[in-house]
């Protein structure tokens, strides 16, 4: 039996660096929760996406350095290098 990767439903959220300040929707590009600019739009705007446990519509937030992004079960943890 193989263990699911970092983010998968039931595990820890997948850890992604980010260096400066990022946008909601380039992150969930980044982490590999979407495939696409697109598919990232129609997910935020469908209300599929959480930050920290609470919906969030606004494809352009600012995410911080501890944010959880969640989508579909899986989740990433933006982790920001000084």
């Amino acid at each position: 039996m193989t263990t699911p990767p970092p983010g998968a439903p039931g595990q820890e959220p997948a850890e992604v660096p980010v260096t400066g300040a990022i946008r909601l929707g380039q992150f969930l590009k980044l982490a590999d929760l979407v495939d696409s600019g697109a598919e990232a739009k129609s997910a935020v705007a469908e209300g599929l996406v959480t930050v920290n446990g609470h919906p969030e519509i606004q494809r352009g937030r600012l995410l911080a350095g501890g944010d959880v992004v969640s989508l579909d079960g899986r989740s990433a943890v933006v982790t920001t290098s000084s």
